[in-house]
């Protein structure tokens, strides 16, 4: 990728097409590639996943959205903002033009036999042919990841490394390895592919033993590995509904199915062949099998690489809401600064602390002195005492709110069955027989259903007041 992508930009073409440039490369050429891109001085044309790489970089959004075209002004956050106020105003004219349809109807329905009203029943009929419709918003509705917690916290620490070496064949890759790993960190690995990101990942993981040094695992410590390379050893016949079932032997088939409806393969969809399944949904049975059993300590490496947008903003709720240690390798800049309390640099032939964050180590990248990173005393020991702080409290911060975010997801799940029994009474309803079969029946569903749309509405209310809470402590 690297290689084809010098090519292109060598050229400096007049007009430069780029579709997701920052797969497959790291975080350090990605971060070159947003500084180019913003000073680059022709037309470029590009479509990206990437929010940090669309807000950097380009000056307009072409925003295609059911086989339309609209161009807005500024980045990537830009443009979310008049979208959600356009799909706002949307809505509240779509409602207020459903009213005046109505009552425009009901003066016609009332008068349009009399003969001293047809002249105005007659007008209002021609305004409601005039009346242009205003379409509904459809929300694209994106899937959670499924990454359940462990069942029961590990004492700290879960991994302690004390100059640990580690490599392949005998051959040391990293060395001097002197770090302790907690059940509620969250690190992110920063450094250039081929430093060693990949080795250190399966030697925590428990993929790769220790070629020199002392390192100790809690006994009990379950991880998980998720890798892009992984995506290939999915068995292309198979189905997500049989990987499933893999993992529950003894399950009844109805458990099976709603487990693969938690990882993002609901009814029929569970039966799609692997080969049939888009790079993105690959990305995301193969997350969800690796953490099928709650684990204790979660390793992503490159976990947004086919994922769009709002999958990698689905991505990131699910990492903070995991209560485990989290070891994150990534090129998503946004994805690190949302969910990673620690940076740790790979370079060096070795593992070691960043002590600083992600601007820092851009300059560092972008002046080519990632070097300078590895000397002691970059920072002062106050700044390293303030980032432990930070930690500290963005982890007892993760805690308070986890009974605000249970909370929300039983008044979501309360929310979806009222919905869908209201679903069910309204196609019984629109049949019409039900009324003439068992008039006292079909009342009694009309009953029903005005108690259900009730309890909806105070389930929506209740969402949306939790919606407001969590979202002030999170700001």
């Amino acid at each position: 990728m690297r290689v084809a992508l010098a090519a292109v930009l060598f050229a400096e073409p007049d007009l430069l097409l780029l579709d997701e440039p920052t797969n497959y490369l790291d975080l350090e050429g990605t971060l070159w590639l947003y500084d180019y891109l913003a000073r680059y001085p022709h037309t470029v044309l590009i479509v990206s996943h990437d929010r940090d790489l669309l807000d950097t970089a380009v000056d307009h959004i072409l925003h295609l959205d059911r086989g339309k075209l609209t161009l807005y002004r500024g980045g990537y956050t830009n443009f979310a903002r008049q979208l959600a106020e356009k799909q706002a105003l949307q809505s509240k004219m779509r409602v207020k033009q459903e009213a005046e349809r109505r009552h425009l109807q009901a003066f016609v329905d009332r008068f349009k036999a009399k003969a001293s009203k047809a002249r105005q029943a007659q007008s209002r009929i021609k305004r409601l042919a005039k009346l242009e419709p205003i379409a509904a918003v459809v929300e694209d509705r994106t899937l959670g990841f499924d990454l359940p917690s462990p069942e029961r916290p590990l004492s700290p620490p879960i991994v302690a490394m004390e100059a640990v070496a580690a490599g392949y064949d005998g051959r040391a890759v990293l060395n001097r390895l002197n770090l302790t790993l907690l059940p509620d960190d969250r690190i992110a690995l920063l450094g250039a592919n081929g430093n060693g990101k990949s080795t250190f990942c399966k030697l925590v993981g428990g993929c790769l033993p220790p070629l020199a040094g002392a390192m100790t695992r809690q006994p009990k410590l379950v991880p998980a590995y998720f890798a892009q390379h992984q995506l290939d050893e999915l068995k292309g016949s198979a189905t997500p509904y049989l990987h499933v079932a893999e993992r529950m032997p003894d399950a009844p088939e109805a458990k099976i199915r709603a487990r693969c409806g938690r990882l993002g393969f609901p009814g029929a969809k569970a039966d799609t062949p692997i080969a049939a399944l888009s790079g993105g949904e690959k990305a995301r049975l193969l997350m969800g099998l690796a953490a099928f059993g709650g684990p204790h300590l979660l390793i992503l490496d490159e976990p947004t690489n086919h994922l769009d947008i709002d999958s990698r903003a689905a991505l990131m709720e699910a990492i903070n809401d995991f209560e485990g240690a989290v070891i994150l390798v990534s090129h998503d800049r946004f994805l690190i600064e949302a969910c990673a309390d620690r940076l740790w640099l790979v370079a060096g032939g070795t593992v070691r602390p960043f002590d600083g964050d992600m601007d820092d180590y851009r300059r560092l990248v972008l002046a080519g002195d990632l070097d300078g990173a590895d000397r002691p005393a970059a920072r002062s020991g106050a700044a390293a005492s303030s980032r432990q702080d930070d930690r500290r409290a963005a982890a007892e911060r993760r805690a308070a709110l986890a009974p605000l975010r249970k909370r929300l997801e039983v008044v979501e799940a309360r929310m979806a069955r009222l919905t869908d029994a209201i679903a069910k009474i309204d196609a019984v309803l629109a049949d019409g027989s039900a009324f003439r079969a068992d008039p006292a029946k079909a009342a009694d569903l009309a009953r029903k259903r005005a108690e259900a749309a009730e309890a909806l509405a105070g389930a929506e209310e209740e969402w949306l007041r939790l919606g407001g809470e969590l979202e002030a402590a999170l700001s």
